[in-house]
């Protein structure tokens, strides 16, 4: 399911028009060929690739590129099954392992807790290691130059490696986290995963915000607790009453929610379905009440009835 953006071939124009027009189809085929998986793989994760370029100066966008390529956007089995997102494979590893077959049957790779905790270990290994010591000479904005190191120092036998990487750069325009700037702050303080007490909360990415599911019982104040968000910030992000009990697997957005749904949804709208309210519509597409109101010209008190459209952007 990869997609990678065409090679343009050097052509000698005939024409202004010829050439305007080559370019407009070609830059309306680069925008086909993103592949929307990839695309919600980088929006979940981007802030922890430039969480760890602060930290070890590894290019976000090359962090990024290899988790995409390696890990089938966390959708191969390594991932699935081992939270491996880099192909990093058990030489010189103490920790859980997991049995992949990939240049070998069988091989040995290793297996983590949580995706950080895979996005860290690629880190240290490139830091910990000889073959890789050129690379950190090199600009952290250079990305070509640390996908073509990677491939020559022996991260991956592909012999496109490097041209593959660079592909999904450009492509999802991955070198603008290398600035480190305009990104969100919040995983990079709170992590993908809160735990406490026990138990642990995955927080997930949708909308330019953040959520996780409640547990049975769950208050604003056990999940706040967890999450180290204001419990009365949670419960005003939610449009909610603090002290309310929510009920099992119900969405908690943990940042202020967006005034109108995802791109994605640019031109559609929600059919109502049984049991379904404005306030339900409103946290399912990440976007505040008041908003769904207005985009859909109703007043606060209006009712909806199964089979109503509503727009959501």
């Amino acid at each position: 399911m990869a997609a990678f953006p065409f090679i343009l071939h050097r052509i000698k124009a005939r024409s202004v028009l010829a050439l305007t027009l080559g370019m407009f189809v070609s830059s309306c085929y680069a925008q086909m060929r993103r592949n929307q998986v990839y695309q919600q793989y980088i929006d979940q994760y981007k802030e922890l690739a430039v969480e760890q370029m602060h930290k070890y100066r590894i290019p976000a966008s090359i962090t990024l590129a290899q988790g995409v390529f390696e890990s089938g956007a966390g959708r191969s089995e390594l991932a699935r099954n081992g939270n491996n997102h880099f192909g990093i494979k058990c030489r010189g590893w103490q920790g859980a392992t997991v049995y992949f077959t990939d240049d070998a049957p069988n091989e040995c790779f290793r297996k983590y807790r949580s995706v950080k905790d895979s996005y860290e270990d690629h880190s240290l290994f490139l830091t910990g290691s000889q073959r890789y010591k050129a690379l950190f000479q090199l600009r952290v904005t250079d990305y070509k130059g640390w996908a073509r190191g990677l491939k020559q120092a022996g991260y991956a036998t592909n012999p496109q490696y490097a041209n593959r990487l660079i592909d999904i750069i450009e492509l999802y325009e991955l070198y603008r986290y290398d600035t480190g700037k305009g990104y969100d702050r919040f995983i990079v303080n709170h992590g993908y995963r809160a735990a406490s007490d026990g138990y642990e909360y995955t927080i997930y990415a949708f909308n330019d915000n953040y959520y996780v599911r409640a547990r049975k019982g769950d208050t604003y104040k056990d999940i706040g607790r967890h999450v180290g968000v204001s419990y009365r910030m949670l419960a005003r992000y939610n449009e909610r009453d603090r002290h309310d009990v929510l009920e099992e697997g119900e969405v908690v957005y943990l940042k202020k929610k967006r005034r109108k749904a995802p791109k994605q949804f640019k031109g559609k709208y929600h059919t109502v379905r049984v049991g379904e309210s404005m306030y339900s519509i409103a946290q399912q597409y990440g976007i505040r009440l008041k908003s769904l109101y207005k985009l859909n010209r109703m007043a606060p008190d209006s009712q909806i009835c199964v089979g109503d459209r509503l727009w959501v952007r």
